[in-house]
């Protein structure tokens, strides 16, 4: 009995010990969050149409990498043709500075699986098969709605020209606590 005092002991300081140990941090996730940029406005001389565009941040669980990618849909060759046309869409990569200027709207916690899924939605809108741009419903909102889709959350019709309102309506339809993970940015006013 003597000789399991010892041990006793030290495991009774083991575990003093371990709980002096702060918490490990919460698990690694990545954030989809959702932009609306205003446009109709000139900056630095270029002329700024509204857009839409979503921007993947944080860290994947399964490997610790680090995700920090923007992207939208839009047209390669914007100008008036588009009002009669569809032409060739591509994925445009906005700068921080954009970003920075644009309006969040929604961010949504999402899974490593979820990540992949929305990595091959790129993919398809990159594609010769998605990737064709048309300014009424194949355009930067139909982009934005087809990865909140893939996300989960309800999307308004895309049968809309103005990004912040279909964003707008978005944050309607999906209320704080309506999907795990969601937080609310924009007022809607």
């Amino acid at each position: 009995m003597t000789a399991l005092l010892p041990r006793l002991r030290l495991l009774a300081l083991a575990l003093i010990l371990v709980g002096l140990v702060p918490a490990l941090p919460a698990q690694a996730a990545v954030t989809v969050t959702f932009y609306g940029h205003e446009g109709n406005r000139v900056q630095n001389g270029w002329l700024l149409f509204p857009h839409a565009f979503v921007h993947l941040h944080g860290t994947l669980e399964s490997n610790g990498l680090p995700v920090d990618y923007a992207v939208g849909f839009t047209a390669r060759s914007p100008g008036p043709q588009l009002l009669l046309f569809s032409d060739r869409g591509i994925l445009n990569r906005p700068e921080p500075a954009y970003i920075a200027d644009g309006i969040a709207y929604l961010s949504v916690v999402i899974s490593d699986e979820t990540y992949e899924a929305i990595r091959s939605r790129f993919d398809y809108w990159a594609s010769a098969e998605g990737g064709t741009y048309n300014l009424n419903n194949r355009n930067c909102i139909a982009f934005v709605g087809d990865i909140a889709t893939v996300v989960g959350l309800a999307t308004p019709s895309v049968r809309t020209l103005s990004p912040n309102g279909f964003l707008k309506d978005m944050v309607r339809m999906n209320p704080p606590g309506s999907l795990a993970g969601i937080q609310h940015h924009a007022g809607l006013g």
